[in-house]
């Protein structure tokens, strides 16, 4: 790890990265694009040692309030979180200046701040976002090696639902060959069902490959699935957008169940839900554009 000072900490999207870089080892992770320009190794974290103060000057000076996102770039609850406790810092933070918060992790170190989630939620509005590929424990420890497996993220998912915070779920990316399948689909569906989740996001089964990630996941096709990397050459050459196959037979099911579940599966309202302010008691919504 290293430490930095940095200019700002929100987005004009009022999206923050706390930390850049990540130690989590999925295979697929578009992070490690170059198109991001991160000038230093991808697992040495890079901690911004003054965001917390950057963000409570941004919440104070903010003239309308609004959602709070990290989560997009570096999944925040990698481990170095439970040592510097950034996360937790600008929690506080966003509960006590009244803001919105939602972040996207695989993590259950997340549960850790529960308390926090559960207080900005009965404040404002708190959703979290937990990404789910792989039904199958063994395959998930494969491609997703450093971080808590999809049937620990299932119980945080439950705990969060008895906890009263809404959950939205990503299932993204499916990968052509490995998790394509009706079985890895339908057990994520089911657990989707069991949690109570407000909505799965989804765009397609598939990933996306780029100067950078498709590079280090290439190298992880030779070294877990041998031959395979040849098999993905040969069909898509040097594409941005890797479709499965089974794309439209998988998505048909992906949109059957979630109809019959009432699960939301259109992502523009999903994102319309994430972005939207609520303050609880005042029949108030304002919206990121607001």
């Amino acid at each position: 790890m290293h430490f930095v000072k940095t200019k700002g900490i929100l987005s004009s999207q009022n999206g923050m990265n706390l930390y850049r870089g990540c130690s989590h080892g999925c295979i697929y992770c578009d992070s490690r694009s170059k198109c991001y320009h991160m000038e230093h190794a991808f697992e040495d974290i890079e901690i911004k040692e003054n965001a917390i103060d950057l963000l409570e000057h941004a919440l104070k000076h903010k003239r309308k309030k609004c959602m709070i996102g990290t989560g997009g770039m570096t999944d925040p609850y990698i481990p170095l979180e439970m040592e510097i406790k950034h996360v937790r810092k600008a929690l506080d933070l966003i509960y006590q200046y009244g803001f919105g918060f939602t972040v996207i992790t695989k993590s259950n170190r997340i549960l850790r701040d529960i308390d926090l989630l559960q207080k900005i939620n009965e404040k404002t509005k708190c959703v979290v976002q937990m990404t789910l590929t792989t039904y199958d424990e063994n395959l998930c420890r494969k491609i997703e090696p450093n971080v808590c497996t999809t049937r620990e993220r299932f119980e945080v998912l439950k705990q969060l639902r008895d906890a009263g915070i809404p959950t939205v779920v990503w299932l993204t990316p499916i990968l052509p060959f490995i998790n394509d399948t009706e079985d890895n689909i339908s057990g994520i569906l089911d657990m989707c069902v069991e949690a109570d989740v407000y909505g799965m996001i989804c765009f397609g089964m598939g990933l996306t490959l780029r100067e950078g990630n498709r590079e280090y996941f290439y190298a992880q096709l030779d070294r877990l699935f041998p031959h395979l990397k040849e098999k993905y050459i040969q069909m898509y050459g040097n594409q941005y957008i890797i479709e499965s196959p089974n794309n439209n037979r998988l998505m048909q099911l992906f949109c059957q169940k979630c109809s019959e579940n009432g699960i939301i599966h259109n992502n523009e309202q999903i994102f319309l839900y994430l972005q939207t302010f609520e303050e609880k008691g005042s029949g108030r919504q304002l919206t990121l554009w607001d």
